[in-house]
This record gives C-alpha cells, sequence and structure tokens, in this order.
C-alpha cells in the first residue's frame, strides 16, 4: 500500500501538520517516524525515541489527542464540519463537539469574547476539551452549568457579534 498523507489543522493555533501514513502502523511527521498501537477504547501507545501514552477522541469533523498533559484540538482543513465548527456555526452558536460534562464556565452573559478564547471547558475520555469563540463577541446567553452533561450539537453558548 502507498503511503498516504492526511493534512491536520491545529485549531489553536491554526498550524498545519501533514501526516503521512505509512504501513505497520507507522506515521511520519516533520521527517520523524513513529509507531502508532491502538490499545483500546480511544488509547493510543505513540512509539518514537520514547514512548508514551495518548487519549484520542474524535467528533464531527474534530479530533483531540491528549499526550503529555496538553490537548491538541485538530481538524481536517477541507472538512465543512470543521469549518463551521471554527466560526461557531450560524449566528455565533457553540456546540458541544461530542458528549461530555461541562466541567469550568469561564465567561459569564455579557462579557466580551476574542476569537479563539475559551468559554467553556468540557470534559470527555478524561480529556479536557476547551470550546473556544470563533469570532469576537459577546455572549448573549450560557444554557449550561458546571457539572451539566451535554451532548453534541446542542447549543452551550449564544454569542452576539462584537459592534466594537
Amino acid at each position: 500500500m502507498a503511503p498516504r498523507t492526511v493534512t491536520l489543522r491545529d485549531a489553536r493555533t491554526d498550524r498545519e501538520l501533514q501526516v503521512e501514513l505509512l504501513d505497520d502502523g507507522q506515521v511520519r511527521v516533520g521527517g520523524r517516524v513513529y509507531h502508532v498501537r491502538h490499545e483500546g477504547d480511544g488509547v493510543v501507545r505513540i512509539t518514537g525515541d520514547t514512548t508514551t501514552t495518548a487519549w484520542v477522541a474524535n467528533a464531527n469533523g474534530v479530533r483531540w489527542i491528549h499526550v503529555d498533559g496538553e490537548v491538541y484540538e485538530f481538524t481536517q482543513p477541507s472538512s465543512a464540519t470543521a469549518a463551521k465548527r471554527r466560526t461557531g456555526g450560524p449566528h455565533g452558536l457553540l456546540t458541544a463537539p461530542m458528549p461530555a460534562t461541562v466541567r469550568r464556565l469561564l465567561v459569564g452573559a455579557g462579557d466580551r469574547v476574542t476569537a479563539g478564547q475559551s468559554l467553556i471547558i468540557l470534559e470527555a475520555m478524561k480529556m479536557e476539551l476547551p470550546v473556544r469563540a470563533g469570532a469576537n463577541g459577546i455572549v448573549r446567553t450560557i444554557h449550561c452549568r458546571e457539572g451539566d452533561l451535554v451532548q453534541p450539537g446542542v447549543t452551550l453558548i449564544d454569542l452576539d457579534p462584537d459592534p466594537a
């Protein structure tokens, strides 16, 4: 089988990453080859110079990877779902990307927010998942509380455009 290359975009930094999928569970990233082995429900073992465990979750065109205490959020750049997710959807509605628990609300109604700012921290599969503003705006309504279980597609926050 010929290697296949996928492009992932880190939603936090907008940095694109080329990942070449090789045979036998190997991937090449930035010229380095890693062996990736699926170990069960969302758990992946990555071996390169060192070996580490990562937790992976996928939903609605977004992939979260939790490794070494950091959470990385990746989208496929050409995905219409990913574009909708980055912009917050129609009329500034922010939704949960997957079933999760609301761990922290970082804003309140009336707060001004900037594009990329974390508004809510969700938890799913032992990973913290930030929900970020897709554009500058003002928080109109919050539809959840800390501790709530939320489902994909359900509106968590309404944002109005920032008139400034």
